[in-house]
């Protein structure tokens, strides 16, 4: 069985001949997993450690920007699509191996006050701006693998996430309860464009593309970051469209969403998602165990070992231990995807890692 009649079985809540295994690691993990592995076992690069590891998936992002020219200021940040600008900050500037992030530094819809204001906004993308022609290209090298399209991290199919970087994550959240006209006139802009973006990926793929990949996080480490009814009013109708998008070409789809979601759980479910990606396990209220048994019939589930705690600061009798749970809890019937609730860090230790795969390919069968 290859990986991606693999994954397609589990999908179909039935068991394969092992649990399907992913991988997300920030990069300076993957670089250092490199260098480690490639003197003994010849590794050289990303597609030798996922074969190494037996990952069943491979990602793709299915365009290429041939847009216009994305402004850079003096400073080092630059604009991205939204215009929205972003400068790479170092998690700690005296020791640069611990890596960096995108920091938001202008939100340019932060001071838009009417409907109208939304509208006249010059800086909403096109779909125009893409060659969709390299997609099938793309995702036909990886034939006999389960090929994920998903975008890049700063174009990737979302609502709440975008509406936060264009309007400031304290102002959009002001927004859902005293100013809703002003969410939906952002939100009805992002779906539109989504809508035809993955269209033309979808398109061009020729049926090549087993999952589409979408984030926006929903969840806090306590509890949802908005209430159900304020979901289903604002983010549900657009959360459906991009699913039933997708199921018209044939495709399954994955959404990510860290923190304690299991309210939302049932929505998910009801729009037709496939699978839900992250399984946080240390935030509140989301016993996998308990998850797996209510909704287990439904949906598939990706993710579960928890980056916050185990993974950079656990041992490897730990890891192993979180690895065996899991999948003793959450593979029984197919419908679960092995691997990180997020990416993991520079933090963590690479017998960690090491430990995670170890124990997954020694255990993970069925």
């Amino acid at each position: 069985m290859n990986s991606n009649e693999r994954v397609k079985k589990s999908m179909m809540f039935e068991e394969p001949d092992r649990v399907p295994f992913d991988y997300w690691a920030d990069s300076i993990i993957t670089d250092r997993l490199i260098s480690l592995l490639g003197a003994v076992y010849g590794i050289n690069d990303i597609e030798g450690l996922y074969r190494y590891f037996e990952i069943d998936f491979r990602f793709i992002e299915g365009t290429v920007y041939t847009g216009p020219c994305l402004k850079t200021f003096n400073d080092g940040s630059r604009n991205d699509i939204w215009g929205v600008r972003r400068k790479k900050v170092a998690v700690d500037e005296s020791e640069p191996d611990k890596g960096s992030y995108e920091n938001v530094v202008v939100h340019p819809l932060a001071t838009a006050d009417t409907v109208k204001n939304i509208e006249e906004f010059e800086g909403w993308p096109s779909p125009d701006w893409y060659d969709y022609s390299c997609v099938k290209k793309m995702a036909g090298i990886h034939s006999g693998f389960a090929v994920i399209c998903g975008g890049d991290r700063l174009n990737r199919t979302a609502q709440l996430k975008p509406a936060m970087y264009l309007r400031g994550v304290e102002q959009i959240m002001l927004d859902l309860a005293l100013n809703p006209d002003i969410v939906e006139a952002i939100t009805e802009k992002l779906v539109n464009y989504y809508l035809e973006y993955n269209r033309r990926i979808f398109k061009n793929a020729g049926g090549k593309i087993d999952i589409f990949f979408m984030g926006d996080d929903f969840g806090t480490q306590n509890g949802l970051i908005m209430s159900v009814d304020m979901w289903r009013r604002f983010y549900k109708p657009g959360f459906r469209k991009f699913i039933e998008l997708a199921h018209n070409f044939g495709i399954k789809v994955m959404h990510h969403t860290c923190g304690a979601i299991e309210p939302l759980i049932p929505e998910f479910i009801d729009c037709g998602l496939d699978i839900l990606q992250s399984m946080q396990p240390r935030a509140v209220g989301m016993d996998l165990k308990k998850i797996k048994k209510e909704y287990g019939k439904y949906i598939c589930f990706q993710g579960g070992i928890d980056i916050q705690q185990t993974m950079p600061y656990g041992s490897v009798e730990d890891v192993t231990k979180e690895v065996t749970d899991r999948i003793r809890d959450l593979s029984p019937g197919g419908g679960y995807i092995l691997c990180t609730a997020h990416n993991m860090q520079a933090d963590t230790p690479l017998e960690n890692v090491l430990a995670l795969y170890k124990t997954a390919i020694k255990y993970g069968r069925y």
